[in-house]
């Protein structure tokens, strides 16, 4: 099996990755810090935030250009293996 045929996503695309964590003031940075390491095109203007129903966590998605697999597999490594975040789909 090739490399493209390991995944169903045809690259390059826009791809949404949603972080969740506890909120604090610099969530959003962090997600956003992590992202440029891997898709240097990614701005602030591609995140949408949002606050929990009781405001005790945030929800950040980041939408990236994806190139490729390994691409979002190694974002998807940094991310979760962060300390502040606790969920990334």
């Amino acid at each position: 099996m090739t490399q493209q045929q390991e995944t169903l996503i045809e690259f390059p695309c826009r791809f949404p990755i949603k972080v969740m964590g506890a909120r604090s003031e610099d969530f959003g940075q962090v997600v956003l810090d992590i992202a440029i390491k891997h898709a240097p095109d990614v701005t602030a203007a591609d995140l949408d935030m949002r606050v929990s129903k009781n405001g005790n966590y945030l929800s950040v998605t980041v939408t990236i250009n994806a190139t490729s697999k390994p691409q979002l597999d190694n974002l998807y490594m940094e991310l979760t293996g962060h300390p502040l975040v606790k969920i990334v789909l």
